[in-house]
């Protein structure tokens, strides 16, 4: 997806969606994972990675734009080295 199509309250939407999804739903046994939110609907996909959720997406012929995340981690990627 292009990043002109994603537009900024997506990410607090998505944001918002996980969390009430985890409240929800017991996710510690899906630790590391990736995780995929649609903004708009509020639907999770489960993965081992991005890739594996675009596949998943394209099987359900779903376009949705998603926000990727790690399961028990604040962000999917982390750029740079650790200090």
């Amino acid at each position: 997806m292009a990043d002109e199509c994603w537009k900024p309250e997506y990410t607090e939407r998505a944001e918002r969606f996980w969390a009430v999804y985890q409240v929800a739903h017991d996710v510690s046994d899906r630790t590391g994972q990736a995780v995929g939110i649609d903004p708009v609907t509020g639907k999770v996909w489960f993965g081992e990675s991005m890739l594996d959720i675009m596949s998943q997406q394209e099987i359900a012929k779903e376009e949705a734009p998603l926000f990727y995340s790690r399961v028990g981690r604040r962000a999917y990627g982390r750029k740079g080295r650790r200090r």
